[in-house]
């Protein structure tokens, strides 16, 4: 067994079900999505954006952009929770929860697409 790929596929897999935990819920209740998850989303996903470099194939290339795009999105949805929380003093309004949970839909997407990639990868490995 390879551990390096145990670790990748862990962090992956990992960093979708953080996302999916987050994005689940409510989309305009702010008690169904926790700041704290988000913030576990994003290190998680920061975590698997480096391990996903130094991979010099075209389906690596797919996979850092993938997770490019969830690391893009979660910051922004990071963003729009800080500013209306700590900027503007609104707070997290039902608006502002749909921004911030929309935003990690899109993360989540992107690491949906990367677990595809990644069962795909595993499937055309041969021995």
């Amino acid at each position: 067994m390879n551990l390096e790929k145990v670790v990748f596929g862990f962090f992956i897999v990992l960093a979708a079900t953080l996302n999916f935990g987050f994005f689940i819920g409510d989309i305009d209740q702010p008690k169904h999505h926790h700041i704290y998850e988000l913030f576990a989303a994003i290190v998680v996903n920061l975590i698997a954006t480096v391990l996903k470099f130094g991979d010099r194939t075209q389906i690596g290339a797919v996979h850092l952009s993938t997770s490019l795009v969830a690391d893009l999105q979660l910051v922004a949805a990071a963003c729009v929770w800080g500013v209306a929380a700590h900027v503007t003093g609104e707070g997290m309004s039902p608006d502002v929860t749909i921004s911030v949970v929309s935003l990690s839909g899109g993360a989540l997407f992107a690491n949906v697409v990367s677990v595809i990639l990644l069962i795909a990868e595993t499937v055309m490995l041969r021995r």
